[in-house]
């Protein structure tokens, strides 16, 4: 449950994202320079997710790895394709 609820915090994260790259950017160009930040600024995020996953909830890391990817690739693969797609048209 607490890896959906993270997902969906991303996602969430995501469409902040988006919406400040167009308030500030003002066209598609800026939303799609604010998904590209995201990816980075997102992985930051997921990793102390792991961190706090390993030090206060006492998993391993071998146990966290396979969230940290699954929680980090969901909403870093829709920014990526609609980078790619705001970009590209």
């Amino acid at each position: 449950m607490h890896m959906l609820l993270v997902i969906v915090g991303g996602c969430l994260t995501l469409s902040t994202f988006a919406l400040f790259g167009k308030l500030w950017g003002g066209d598609v160009a800026g939303v799609g320079a604010a998904l590209k930040v995201f990816i980075p600024v997102w992985l930051v995020i997921s990793l102390v997710n792991m961190w706090v996953g390993v030090t206060k909830a006492g998993y391993t890391v071998t146990q966290e790895l396979p969230i940290l990817l699954v929680v980090f690739a969901v909403p870093a693969a829709i920014a990526a394709a609609a980078a790619w797609r705001l970009t590209s048209a």
